[in-house]
């Protein structure tokens, strides 16, 4: 199952903030931080800086953003076994990848990848696209518990 799509509108909402929060995190002008700069080779981040730029992005939203979401989200119903074997990305993994993070252009995708080498792929929009999520999670199961409470006759 896919999640829906992300309007250029929702993930334009988020930009702003999301590049803000992004060019603290790393240090650098938040010019700098375009939509589609790779986070590793562009604005030279580092494996580390994900989880402070994920901290932080979590307190200015006010959203939780599970580690690994990414990657758990490309991957989707399919098996870990099936999505990478020995630490490569399958085939059938890397269709995946290039459907889910539809941002990154097709000539990044290399094969053979390495899974710890899918964090190269993430470039900003690719969080802005965390957090649409995170929020549209976050708004749901505010409106969605009293919605089911009272269907059960509550």
């Amino acid at each position: 199952m896919r999640p829906p799509e992300i309007s250029k509108e929702e993930i334009l909402e988020v930009y702003p903030k999301v590049a803000e929060t992004m060019a603290d995190a790393l240090g650098c002008d938040v010019e700098q931080v375009t939509l589609t700069v790779p986070i590793i080779e562009g604005l030279d981040a580092e494996s580390i800086d994900f989880l402070d730029i994920v901290f932080r992005l979590e307190r200015a939203f006010k959203v939780k953003i599970p580690r690994g979401k990414i990657v758990e989200e490309a991957r989707g119903d399919l098996p870990e076994a099936e999505f990478e074997i020995n630490g490569v990305v399958t085939e059938v993994g890397f269709q995946r990848l290039r459907e889910y993070l539809t941002e990154v252009p097709v000539e990044r995708f290399r094969t053979p990848m390495k899974a710890a080498d899918i964090p190269r792929l993430f470039t900003p929009e690719t969080f802005c696209k965390v957090v649409v999520r995170a929020q549209r999670a976050a708004r749901g199961a505010g409106t969605t518990a009293p919605t089911d409470r009272r269907a059960m006759g509550s």
